[in-house]
């Protein structure tokens, strides 16, 4: 098509110069049709590439995101989520771009610089060649512009990811924010992490400023050493006028695609950047694995049994040593001690948060390492002490992780759990909206709704992490009459640092350093006058 458009450039000349107006209409008549089928066709093109790229960039978010999932919890607790969300949005979005320029303006650039060239040489090989020896220059300094901007893209991107981690851990922790008038101070620290990524950005985009007028410069040259030689050729008669209107036409016809592949080659340099950002979260691999030869995990009775575990976060530094523990079908077993001990790392053990580094838990004699984790974690409910809603209904909050689950089964959940007289008080009842983090409800009511959430699964075995150590005496009640009702015929392991919630416990552990060192009920602890008892009587003190 364009060397069509070109020799219909040269092929009107003639009759404008000779003032031929039919001849100008039937040429100006083909150009039009030329020029509508070409439209019809780029719609075409434009809409299918589109496509196509919104649907890989969504199978890339998707990819990822089920990815992320699939990481242990251990590198969560490390990662910043902002950081995680910029990738998953906006880089992602940008590989996404990058795939729609790719086949909608520089593969067609290319394609016309091929055939416009390859015309120009059909033209006047001799001129073509002369006027390309500038083209290696111009191909050298786009690249060295482009790596410099990948470079630079891949810092700012950076910065804003980190922008975008600071937004979301201040807004999540706004109520500490105004407690302290600390205004001023996360003002500070945005204003810098936001002077830093204007810094990056700038310095990507001042690059970019030089590079167009260079670039430019140089087209503009060869453009005059065209004219220059192309006079020369039609001085010596090597080229008609025609012909060389033609050759003008077709050179102006290089400078879009020319303009879109240095503009393309930069994005592209930028996308690399945010290829590289979101390959990162791929190559991630999971600390916690299921076996290849995995196997469901059948319904249970709840016998847990801890044999020589050892586990450690940092290699010199163990949290729990050579541990052993037997809990029986329906027993109830408090871990207590101080901050540090074990507790609830004992506990992040079960569902295979972690794994232990020697030793095995076996639940009803199979050790867990053998199962699949989602049949074994949706035998394990945790009632944990920050208590996780997330936006959407109160139903769907309690029905969480469950597609298909019946109202009345909800419902009941809610009641086992002391939640239905508070519920049903909202005007919308079941269907009242939770905002984000549960802001709209108390601590006492949150805790509550993450019982039902517990209590819908019915699993054979419940932790308890500190579920009422944040709750005032009114709410503790309710909670904790709701905790008893939940408890029944279940394995249970409860962690709490104040022992009124343990008293009722088949068994009391004490846990320090990593070890087991007391063992025995309420009242025998108690007698035996050891580390729980003085635990309970300073507890009991401080409440004086």
């Amino acid at each position: 098509m364009w060397p069509v458009l070109a020799w219909l450039a040269g092929g009107i000349a003639e009759p404008i110069a000779r003032g031929q107006v039919l001849a100008i209409g039937r040429m100006a008549g083909i150009g039009a049709l030329i020029f509508l089928v070409q439209k019809i066709a780029q719609y075409g093109q434009d809409t299918l590439m589109a496509k196509a790229a919104l649907a890989i960039a969504f199978q890339l978010r998707t990819q990822v995101y089920g990815h992320l999932q699939r990481l242990s919890l251990s590198y969560f607790e490390t990662a910043q989520s902002g950081d995680l969300a910029y990738r998953m949005t906006e880089d992602v979005d940008r590989i996404g771009e990058v795939i729609n320029k790719v086949f909608h303006q520089f593969l067609p650039s290319m394609l016309q610089l091929i055939v416009v060239l390859g015309y120009m040489v059909y033209l006047n090989w001799q001129l073509t060649v002369t006027t390309l020896i500038i083209a290696p220059v111009m191909a050298a300094l786009i690249a060295w512009f482009g790596e410099r901007i990948r470079t630079l893209s891949y810092r700012s991107q950076s910065r804003i990811s980190n922008l975008s981690a600071l937004l979301v851990e201040v807004f999540s922790g706004m109520r500490l924010v105004q407690a302290f008038a600390a205004e001023d101070y996360t003002l500070e620290r945005f204003s810098r992490e936001a002077e830093r990524n204007r810094l990056a950005r700038y310095r990507t985009e001042k690059l970019k400023a030089i590079q167009s007028p260079v670039v430019g410069f140089l087209e503009a040259v060869a453009l005059l050493f065209l004219l220059l030689l192309g006079g020369w050729q039609v001085s010596q008669n090597n080229l008609t006028g025609s012909q060389f209107v033609s050759y003008l036409a077709a050179v102006v016809m290089l400078i879009d695609p020319i303009a879109l592949l240095t503009s393309n080659y930069n994005e592209f340099k930028q996308g690399e950047a945010s290829i590289e950002r979101v390959f990162e979260l791929l190559a991630m691999q999971p600390t916690v694995v299921e076996h290849p030869d995995a196997i469901a995990l059948p319904q249970v009775t709840g016998k847990v049994e801890y044999q020589n575990v050892e586990f450690a976060y940092h290699i010199d530094q163990p949290v729990l040593k050579n541990l052993n523990l037997l809990a029986l079908p329906g027993e109830a077993i408090a871990l207590v001690g101080h901050s540090g001990s074990g507790k609830t790392t004992l506990a992040n053990l079960l569902p295979r948060f972690y794994d232990p580094q020697q030793g095995k838990i076996f639940i009803d004699g199979i050790n867990i390492r053998d199962v699949t984790l989602r049949s074994l974690r949706r035998q394990i409910g945790i009632v944990p002490q920050e208590t996780i809603l997330f936006s959407g209904t109160i139903a769907q909050n309690i029905a969480f992780g469950q597609n298909h689950v019946d109202s009345d089964a909800i419902q009941e959940a809610a009641k086992i759990a002391n939640a239905h007289q508070f519920i049903i008080q909202f005007p919308d009842g079941y269907n009242t909206w939770v905002g984000e983090r549960g802001v709209n409800l108390s601590g006492g009511q949150r805790q509550r709704l993450a019982i039902a959430r517990a209590v819908l699964l019915n699993p054979r075995i419940l932790i308890l992490d500190e579920a009422t150590s944040a709750l005032d005496s009114e709410s503790e009640a309710l909670v904790q009459e709701a905790l008893e009702r939940v408890m029944r015929n279940r394995t249970v392991f409860i962690i709490a640092h104040r022992l009124a919630t343990v008293r009722r416990a088949d068994r009391i552990l004490v846990l320090e350093h990593g070890h087991v060192v007391e063992s025995g009920t309420h009242t025998e602890l108690l007698n035996h006058g050891g580390r729980y008892a003085r635990f309970y009587a300073q507890q009991f003190q401080e409440r004086l």
